[in-house]
């Protein structure tokens, strides 16, 4: 596999995104709420958006994680349920990708 130092430092520059991110969702999330009625329920409902957005920066930094261990242990861009290797096509779109394109 080429350019797994390239793939690393997309992963890790990522995960710091996201991590950043979450941080600036918990820290809008820990504000408090509103004395008024009307606006509360527009807080809330950001709220649920602002949290949703934080668990799937949640599941995006596992699959990160996922990624870096793989390439840790020297199997990144081998597919979990063959083995063959993933193209490097798709590891540019995603670089998360677990699986080849015949076992998606």
């Amino acid at each position: 596999m080429k350019n797994i130092e390239k793939f690393e430092r997309r992963l890790i520059a990522r995960k710091e995104e996201l991590e950043q991110r979450l941080q600036e969702i918990e820290h809008d999330l820990d504000q408090p709420v509103t004395n008024d009625i009307e606006d509360r329920a527009t807080e809330r409902e950001d709220d649920e958006v602002m949290e949703s957005m934080g668990n799937a920066g949640l599941v995006e930094i596992a699959a990160i994680d996922a990624a870096l261990a793989r390439i840790e242990a020297g199997t990144f861009g081998d597919c979990v349920e063959c083995g063959k290797p993933i193209t490097q096509e798709r590891l540019e779109i995603l670089p998360t990708a677990t699986k080849c394109k015949y076992c998606m």
